[in-house]
């Protein structure tokens, strides 16, 4: 009895085993994940008028165009800053750069008669001179059509590859086109000709005669439809880093207090010559008290910056200061 038990288990495992495997080959294999569309730089009009395009991703960067409302854009990234200073955006856009918007390279590196790029890599700056920002570069060999030399740096047409920054909140976005798929050709159903009615004559014998046998058509197989080749989406290279560059000058004038309420600091240098405002002038250093040189006549050296509220005079940041007896 206890033998006959054991073979019935023994039976029933191996009808389970083989019916598991042919369950795991009948499961059907999931599918693979579609390849997304490659991402194309976005579109966007700005808000207003007078919007700045800066050399970096700050309101401290030199402005090196201005936009009017309504002109369209072409957004190649978006930025938003870790630690942004007080009453400065967060989030910048880098675009390309305006085409009616000249830059500057060295002239030591354009060749003289072929205007071709010299060196491996050549920066394109702002304005001319390096204390600008770098606005993009050109590769060996690349042509150049040239504006105008000033002393050791050539004016030229902006380049494709050109760009500059504005600031996000002062631009909108528009929507992409939509990426039209074409549908798949559906295969032609074959075309069937009928066969002609056959006509049997009628013999003269009593005995009707047999009507011959007509073949059935032929089916004509459709023909296979080509897979559909998607190319690899395209290779996106990083940018290259953007160089931050301080820009250093030395003023003379004679130290006042602000006169507005809403000047970015308590002190401004004025001319010599004409007593107008120069530089607001702001110290990081708890150390120099700016109060015991008013009214005096100072040479002031650092960090010369452009706040956003007043485009027309420069926050000079005080590295050094000299008393002129």
């Amino acid at each position: 009895m206890r033998i006959l038990f054991r073979a019935f288990i023994a039976a029933a495992v191996v009808t389970g085993v083989f019916a598991l495997h042919a369950i795991a080959q009948d499961a059907p294999a999931s599918p693979a994940p579609p390849s997304g569309p490659v991402l194309q730089p976005e579109h966007g009009v700005t808000r207003q008028n007078n919007v700045n395009v800066r050399g970096q991703a700050t309101i401290n960067s030199e402005v090196i165009a201005r936009l009017q409302k309504n002109d369209p854009i072409t957004i190649l990234e978006a930025i938003t800053l870790k630690r942004p200073r007080q009453d400065e955006p967060a989030r910048w856009y880098r675009i390309v750069m305006p085409t009616n918007v000249a830059v500057w390279v060295n002239t030591a590196f354009i060749d003289a008669g072929t205007k071709a790029v010299k060196p491996r890599r050549l920066n394109l700056r702002g304005g001319p001179g390096e204390n600008y920002s770098i606005v993009g570069r050109l590769e060996r060999g690349a042509v150049v059509n040239v504006i105008d030399i000033k002393g050791d740096w050539t004016k030229i047409e902006t380049p494709t590859n050109a760009f500059g920054f504005v600031a996000a909140h002062l631009v909108e976005r528009t929507p992409a086109p939509a990426i039209v798929t074409a549908p798949a050709p559906e295969p032609v159903a074959p075309a069937v000709t009928n066969p002609p009615p056959v006509i049997t004559e009628v013999a003269a014998a009593t005995t009707p005669a047999t009507p011959d046998a007509v073949a059935p058509p032929v089916a004509v197989p459709p023909e296979p439809t080509l897979p559909v080749v998607v190319p690899a989406p395209a290779e996106v290279l990083p940018d290259a880093p953007i160089e931050k560059v301080k820009k250093v000058v030395s003023r003379e004038g004679v130290l006042k207090g602000s006169v507005s309420i809403q000047a970015p600091t308590y002190f401004a240098l004025h001319s010599l010559d004409t007593g107008k405002t120069i530089n607001y002038v702001f110290s990081p250093s708890t150390n120099l008290m700016l109060r015991q040189f008013k009214g005096k006549r100072i040479v002031v050296t650092g960090e010369e910056l452009l706040d956003e509220r007043w485009q027309n005079t420069p926050v000079l940041i005080i590295d050094a200061l000299e008393l002129v007896p």
